[in-house]
């Protein structure tokens, strides 16, 4: 008894062994019925292939960045006092956002008024005087030397008196340059920087940009810039907005391409209200220069082992493996081109199982709601 149990552990070893389960009375004829199971499909689970429009064009790829855009700096060497705004505050044009120090330029302002004052009396004084050698020269009582020195010393009075008020409007000019105000309505971008700072002239103090007039700079190469024309439309994705498509229009194309990288500039503006609010994102897409008819499929429907692909086609109620080739993706609608395998009014398999085997026979079912339906209906 010992003896017939271990030999037929042994056979049963030496079967998993080669690959081949072994088998029970129960279990005969099951690979019999696999060729024979009926696959039933519904008209939603098949897939008639069309020819639909492909549009194809350059790859442009750039980010998006706001057409109004400031770079606050300072007009004058300064300590800065106080910074009021932060990032992405709001601000309304005319808003403080920097104040720098003012001691100086206020104590030149000053000065220069006081200058104005001056010289105003000084024109003022030669102006009488002039009379004055006008009216003596008229009885006689003063030369006409004296009447021209009158003459000269109210023309160099109301010099002096010119210059001053330049120097007061410059001194007025850099006080105000002490409050660097929001120049449009807007959110502050970037903060340069903080109370205590030194800032020199040009130094970035603030940037504010408007979010509402973001638009996609992107560049082209130039061995593709010919097929570019301003009003073409662009199918563009923006990184940070995950399966969200952006429609857009050619606005301008550079005239010169960049000596480095060979690429041509141009700028796309939003064609619709649906546009992101955050400057800076990677942005990537394809100017549609050209449109063609081809046979379109949805990813779902094809099956892919290694590098090749294939469908299911479902004809004279057996199902066919198809293998395919394929271009472009479409990226209006995510789906491939056909170039190969199969025909306008093939159908396939929308979603095929890991189930299915070439040559299963394929029934249509309708749907128990519908069927019920017709059956009310009939026997009404």
């Amino acid at each position: 008894m010992l003896r017939n149990t271990l030999l037929a552990i042994a056979v049963a070893t030496s079967l998993v062994a080669c690959g081949k389960p072994p088998q029970g009375p129960d279990q005969a004829g099951k690979g019999d019925d696999k060729k024979t199971t009926r696959l039933l499909v519904a008209p939603e689970d098949l897939l008639t292939v069309q020819a639909n429009s492909l549009a194809s064009g350059p790859v442009i790829t750039g980010s998006i960045q706001p057409e109004r855009r400031a770079d606050m700096r300072a007009e004058v060497s300064a300590i800065v006092l106080q910074v009021l705004k932060e990032n992405g505050d709001p601000v309304k044009k005319g808003d403080l956002l920097v104040r720098l120090d003012d001691t100086s330029i206020r104590d030149s302002l000053s000065s220069s008024e006081e200058a104005v004052r001056n010289a105003r009396q000084v024109v003022d004084q030669a102006q009488r005087m002039l009379e004055r050698n006008k009216t003596l020269r008229a009885s006689g009582m003063t030369s006409m030397q004296a009447l021209e020195d009158a003459e000269v010393r109210l023309n160099t009075a109301q010099s002096e008196l010119a210059a001053a008020k330049a120097r007061a409007v410059s001194a007025r000019q850099q006080l105000d340059r002490t409050q660097v105000r929001a120049p449009f309505d807007g959110i502050v971008s970037d903060r340069k920087v903080s109370n205590g700072d030194t800032a020199q002239i040009g130094k970035e103090l603030v940037k504010v940009i408007d979010p509402h007039s973001m638009r996609f700079e992107g560049k082209v190469s130039a061995d593709k810039i010919g097929v570019v024309k301003v009003g073409q439309p662009v199918l563009f994705r923006v990184n940070g907005y995950p399966g969200q498509n952006f429609q857009g229009v050619v606005k301008r194309v550079d005239p010169a391409a960049n000596p480095v990288t060979r690429q041509v500039e141009v700028l796309v503006a939003f064609s619709d209200q649906i546009q992101p609010r955050v400057a800076g994102l990677y942005a990537e897409g394809r100017v549609e220069s050209e449109s063609t008819n081809a046979l379109m499929l949805p990813a779902s429907a094809m099956v892919q082992a290694g590098d090749d692909r294939y469908v299911w086609r479902v004809k004279d109620n057996k199902l066919s493996k198809v293998n395919l080739a394929v271009g472009a993706r479409d990226e209006r609608t995510g789906q491939w081109q056909v170039t190969r395998g199969l025909a306008a009014g093939d159908m396939v398999l929308r979603a095929p199982g890991s189930t299915v085997h070439d040559g299963q026979p394929v029934q249509l079912v309708t749907p128990k709601n519908v069927a019920s339906a017709n059956g009310t209906a009939k026997g009404n």
